[in-house]
């Protein structure tokens, strides 16, 4: 058995982040996008692709997407909050004075 092709896209249209595996929809990450600042708003996993990393390795990518388009994030998700707390280096992307707003 071959390795599983993961692929992550930003789906405008949909306003959301899309992971896919094998082909398939394993879940997405919705957003509300404003002039300079992305709020991710909404995390969701199919319940089959849960704990194979998928959620990380989405909100991963959409954290530096974030970055390279130079968009403050708001992570109004819990899981996306979650995701920071424990990797700093995405502190930096929050709005300094939005911080305390989320605990980071």
């Amino acid at each position: 058995m071959g390795a599983v092709r993961i692929e992550i896209a930003d789906d405008a249209g949909k306003k959301r982040y899309e992971v896919h595996s094998d082909g398939e929809l394993a879940g997405f990450v919705t957003y509300r996008l404003e002039a300079g600042l992305i709020e991710l708003v909404h995390t969701e996993i199919d319940e089959e692709f849960e704990g194979h990393g998928l959620g990380s390795r989405l909100i991963s990518f959409a954290l530096d997407d974030a970055r390279q388009r130079e968009l403050a994030v708001l992570p109004t998700c819990p899981f996306v909050n979650d995701y920071i707390q424990r990797h700093r280096q995405y502190v930096a992307l929050v709005p300094e004075g939005r911080r305390g707003d989320f605990g980071l």
